[in-house]
């Protein structure tokens, strides 16, 4: 498994990384077993690198990943801050499609007392002392619509400046954006440098907007990207089929058309649709890492395959992939 460098730091994290928000129950409950399992089924492929964050069963997936990683060594981690954590007052069987995730209430803080309170619970749920890497986690109009003006007024005011802080002092390696728009990204990079972007669903096989104006501003100033969503939410990896999902809900007619289209180009180059969609990530010039999420061990063992598949330059070229070497 090859390893990227992190923007400017001396942060070094394997190619493809593991999306802990299926180990947080997302959409289906997964035993403690089930969990483990998946999880050693990454480490043993190579993969070092692992994101959670707070928000992933409010808890549960750091505490889950935390109880993996203890005792071994040579790992990555990214979690996110922007949500704080406390004891419920009220049982919660269900939490933002979380299924029976940890038993906390959130609030949103971008503050700077907020991201440092949030970074220490998280550092006990995981049972570390600091991070590689630290996203602000859904932060922009995407998440917050008219309420996020409050939310960047904090993030601006103090949550950057701590974050800088604790990168100074070593408490975190790097730190940037966790988000599923590009336009909050440009308006963070215009207030001030940042190392790198956890970009999901917005620089993929179907969608490429995240390459208007973001990765020209990334590759310029140095900014790495991380990408999820690689699948857009489903509809990648089990093609135009009834019931496809897309950015979280049904796919409209005009995604599933563009989809069709993209699997009848791949298969005409015996490409597999899911195949050329992780090598579009993979391969991309802006991306250090991919993430790939799942709470099953077949479905992680699937991709990874799919990432030993050799594709054409033919096919590459007619589906539209990005390489500095052409």
């Amino acid at each position: 498994m090859r390893t990227r460098k992190i923007g400017k730091t001396e942060v070094e994290v394997s190619e493809i990384a593991f999306g802990c928000a299926g180990i947080g129950n997302l959409y289906r409950e997964v035993s403690d077993e089930d969990v483990q399992s998946v999880l050693k089924t990454a480490w043993d492929a190579g993969i070092r690198y692992f994101d959670t964050a707070p928000h992933y069963g409010r808890g549960l997936s750091e505490m889950r990943l935390g109880q993996f990683l203890e005792g071994r060594n040579g790992f990555q981690i990214s979690t996110k801050v922007g949500r704080v954590l406390s004891p419920a007052q009220s049982p919660i069987a269900e939490a933002d499609g979380f299924i029976n995730p940890a038993q906390n209430d959130v609030r949103y803080d971008y503050s700077g007392d907020g991201i440092e309170e949030s970074l220490e619970q998280s550092f006990e749920r995981l049972g570390v002392t600091r991070a590689d890497i630290i996203f602000v986690h859904d932060i922009g109009e995407y998440t917050h619509g008219t309420a996020n003006a409050d939310h960047m007024d904090a993030f601006f005011g103090s949550g950057y400046e701590r974050l800088l802080r604790l990168k100074e002092k070593g408490r975190i390696g790097a730190f940037g954006l966790g988000v599923n728009e590009c336009q909050v990204c440009l308006d963070v990079m215009d207030h001030g440098p940042i190392d790198v972007i956890l970009l999901a669903g917005r620089l993929s096989l179907l969608d490429r907007s995240g390459e208007e104006a973001l990765v020209p501003r990334c590759l310029e100033e140095g900014t790495s990207l991380v990408l999820g969503g690689i699948f857009n939410s489903g509809i990648l990896a089990t093609g135009p089929v009834p019931g496809a999902t897309y950015d979280y809900g049904p796919a409209p007619q005009d995604v599933l058309e563009r989809v069709g289209e993209l699997k009848a180009v791949a298969e005409a180059h015996d490409v597999a649709l899911p195949t050329a969609a992780i090598h579009f990530a993979r391969e991309h010039p802006a991306a250090a890492a991919v993430l790939l999420g799942t709470a099953k061990p077949s479905s992680l063992t699937r991709n990874l395959k799919a990432l030993e598949v050799s594709v054409p330059l033919e096919a590459k070229k007619a589906l539209g992939f990005r390489s500095p070497d052409w």
